[in-house]
């Protein structure tokens, strides 16, 4: 397992999308934006799934998956990469769907949590573009 220093802690829940990659068993690749996120510790991504069709296949089939976000303004990118277990029930998919109904409200959208997807971190990437661009930093 890897742990998120601060800085890409910071930077990863400062952005209001990220770029979740999976891929199927077969490697056919899909990448989809997602918001319903959060950390949840230094070595942990909690991801709600409200409208996953290919990703939750994908997962399904191969529990490895990237997530990728950048601050435009500085170039700033890393990218992570780790497993993927999926819960549609217990602890975890409960306070999943209540924080997803609260947002809803806040939001006046309705929303509704088909699952949790909790993502256990084990290399990140710095994605800077330049001569370290690619380099594993944990």
């Amino acid at each position: 397992m890897a742990k998120m220093n601060a800085r890409v802690r910071a930077l990863f829940e400062g952005q209001a999308i990220v770029s979740l990659a999976t891929a199927s068993a077969g490697g056919v690749p899909n990448v989809v934006p997602v918001g319903a996120k959060k950390v949840l510790d230094d070595e942990t991504v909690l991801i709600s799934d409200q409208y996953f069709r290919k990703t939750l296949a994908n997962l399904k089939e191969n529990p490895k998956a990237a997530l990728s976000f950048w601050d435009a303004g500085t170039a700033e990118s890393y990218q992570i990469k780790g497993t993927v277990t999926i819960e549609t029930s217990g602890r975890i998919f409960e306070e999943t769907a209540a924080w997803i109904e609260e947002m809803s409200r806040a939001r006046n959208r309705p929303l509704k949590s088909k699952g949790a997807l909790v993502f256990k971190i084990h290399e990140i990437y710095s994605n800077v573009p330049g001569p370290d661009a690619g380099a594993r930093i944990a």
